[in-house]
């Protein structure tokens, strides 16, 4: 059967096209053209888009196609279109003309293959029960879709991501390394992958850096959940206590333990920034208000306020004493300023990096579940001058709405870090500085501190 081209051809949105081409697009092709529209056949076997070229001030179109390692990669390209409407007319008959022909899968040589993430390999009472949910439920269709195209682009340099992403021990850390890849080839660099640790080392602007991925991981006696009525059962009291010492000495124990691997010394990172990028996945949400603890402990302040006569915020810093580990042992505050610390260049953190993340970045690829409604949740900053609580925020998740990688991700930036890292590497996240004892930030326009997905159900009639 042949096609014509009002049959075949469709335009996506930019989001379904980002989430398909991922790092197949060079970063610096921003610099040369801008892309435009974005077209698909119908089953998504196919992909175009047309770009202005910034030089020629002509018009391009780019076809592209799964290669053998189901990643979309260009493969028919046509430049000097004097206008859009003969762009558009050409790449419509290109996308149907392949799509008659069957043309799904174009070899390319790529060496480097994805990762299978939901083919079993690990037995039935050892995955974790997320695991077990993405791949069954279908609430979680749009985070599934959008973790298995990224894993095309992300490769298994340790020869275990598989079996730890779908089990107990490993899943969450496993999930924290995947965005951390998204986020990553979003914000423009470029990945060298051959290097074993740290977990990246990535170039920008001819800047090299390692990152690590670290997570706070749950006791052993602390299984996690997916019952949702045993969420959200911590009170502020509890939390209060919770982040005045035993939250912070977790967040202490898994940086002091990547810390004891000197990543510094190896060759390839001398004189290179280091970043540790943690995420807490201790107690089912607990990311939603472990927060302040991280912050209390990298610097080594507490910042109570009170008002002035004029009604104006005054911060006073504190100094935060030590922390008490059960055995008694005394810990000190200020992870900037013990030993070695030097050496990192900032802790990269984030508190929505969560399953819910995939799925919102999945929906506004196109990838929902038509009969679901989801909304959001949740406490971004407040831009507000004398403002010192956040402010609440809730919406529709849909693919009109642009939600981006970075979004809530923050950069505690070391005071006395031996190589600094320049806040133009990480656009729109949140950059925290130590100042005479006060933290300055800089905050994009919207900066969500966490949040939570509901999904709403019709019931069957």
């Amino acid at each position: 059967m042949k096609y014509s081209d009002k049959e075949v051809v469709q335009e996506i949105s930019k989001n379904r096209f980002d989430l398909f081409v991922l790092n197949s697009r060079h970063p610096n092709s921003k610099f040369i053209a801008k892309e435009l529209e974005y077209y698909s056949n119908f089953n998504k076997t196919i992909l175009g888009t047309i770009l202005f070229d910034y030089t020629d001030k002509d018009f391009s179109c780019v076809i592209l196609c799964r290669d053998e390692n189901k990643k979309f990669k260009a493969f028919d390209v046509k430049t000097d279109f004097k206008s859009i409407p003969q762009a558009r007319k050409w790449i419509k008959r290109k996308i149907k003309d392949y799509t008659n022909n069957k043309i799904e899968v174009v070899e390319q040589g790529d060496s480097e293959k994805g990762v299978e993430l939901f083919n079993d390999i690990v037995v039935k009472s050892k995955m974790h029960p997320y695991y077990v949910l993405l791949r069954n439920d279908l609430s979680k269709v749009p985070a599934k879709r959008a973790i298995i195209e990224i894993a095309n682009h992300f490769g298994d340099i340790d020869g275990n991501f598989v079996d730890q992403f779908q089990s107990i021990n490993g899943f969450d850390s496993r999930l924290w390394e995947i965005y951390l890849f998204a986020f990553l080839t979003e914000a423009g660099f470029l990945f060298d992958r051959s290097k074993f640790r740290p977990d990246f080392v990535v170039n920008k602007d001819s800047v090299e850096i390692g990152i690590e991925a670290v997570i706070v991981a749950r006791s052993k006696n602390n299984p996690p959940s997916t019952d949702p009525s045993t969420l959200f059962r911590i009170t502020p009291e509890e939390v209060e206590k919770e982040n005045s010492n035993d939250m912070p000495l977790r967040f202490g124990s898994a940086l002091y333990s990547k810390m004891t691997k000197k990543y510094w010394e190896d060759l390839h990172l001398k004189d290179k920034p280091l970043i540790l990028a943690i995420a807490d996945f201790h107690a089912d949400q607990s990311m939603l208000w472990s927060f302040p603890a991280l912050l209390g402990y990298l610097y080594g302040y507490d910042y109570p306020y009170s008002f002035n006569e004029n009604n104006e915020i005054v911060i006073t810093p504190k100094k935060i004493e030590p922390y008490r580990k059960p055995s008694g042992e005394l810990i000190d505050s200020g992870f900037f300023f013990t030993q070695d610390s030097e050496n990192v260049s900032a802790i990269l953190f984030s508190a929505v990096a969560t399953i819910s993340k995939f799925s919102r970045m999945g929906i506004q690829a196109g990838f929902g579940v038509k009969e679901h409604t989801v909304l959001r949740m949740g406490a971004k900053f407040n831009h507000e001058s004398n403002a010192f609580l956040p402010e609440k925020f809730a919406y529709e998740v849909n693919e009109n709405y642009n939600e981006t990688w970075g979004e809530g991700v923050n950069l505690f930036h070391n005071p006395n870090a031996k190589y600094p890292i320049d806040i133009d590497l990480f656009p729109n996240v949140a950059h925290h500085f130590l100042i005479d004892e006060h933290i300055h930030s800089i905050y994009p326009e919207f900066h969500p501190y966490f949040s939570i997905n509901q999904v709403l159900i019709p019931k069957s009639t």
